[in-house]
């Protein structure tokens, strides 16, 4: 297990490194990668072998979920353009949530439900905040190349990426607010509904 977190923190630093400290990569130096992400699932999935029920489950998605981040990571080195970065980073998320639901399932009734839209909000808002550093690069590229007039609708593109990622993002929360009032019944789930109304402006 201490292999696969290991596997996990290097893809997380990866994911977030900054474009400009990306090395050129050779075909050769890709190759070598790809075998040793494949080593290294192999080794984690080995070691997922000697556990069993929920615990190789969690195992198992936490293997693939290094995998498929390490993967991303190594696409965004070898072809570093904020289109593979986004997909990195896209990658983490899902990756990030396939585990976190994953452990969800050490929980019952209303909990568990809780922890999986809890877990779904966190993917949401780690996607929300990479389509807001995707489109606010693409629209500063765009200005850098082009009139004040063009700035100006950079500028306006990244204004509605951060407010539609917001959005996305209340919604996501409002989600498991009303998951939580599920747990209640009668006046309590009425009134707790009405807060999470007033709260997320729905």
């Amino acid at each position: 297990m201490k292999h696969i977190h290991t596997i996990i923190a290097m893809s997380f630093f990866l994911a977030f490194a900054p474009i400009g400290l990306a090395q050129a990569m050779t075909k050769t130096d890709y190759r070598t990668q790809q075998d040793k992400i494949d080593a290294d699932y192999k080794l984690g999935k080995a070691a997922c072998e000697n556990m069993s029920g929920q615990q190789n489950k969690l195992c198992m998605a936490q293997a693939k979920a290094a995998q498929k981040i390490s993967e991303a990571d190594l696409e965004a080195s070898y072809t570093p353009t904020r289109k593979t970065h986004y997909k990195a980073r896209v990658a983490k998320a899902e990756a990030d949530y396939s585990v976190a639901r994953e452990r969800c399932n050490d929980k019952a009734d209303n909990a568990k439900d809780v922890c999986i839209k809890e877990a779904k909000a966190a993917e949401t808002s780690a996607k929300a905040d990479a389509t807001v550093q995707l489109k606010s690069s693409d629209a500063a590229a765009t200005a850098n190349e082009k009139t004040a007039v063009a700035k100006s609708d950079a500028k306006t593109a990244t204004t509605d990426a951060r407010t539609d990622a917001t959005v996305e993002k209340r919604d996501a929360r409002y989600a498991v607010e009303k998951e939580k009032c599920d747990a209640m019944a009668g006046a309590a789930k009425d009134r707790c509904l009405a807060q999470a109304k007033t709260t997320f402006g729905k």
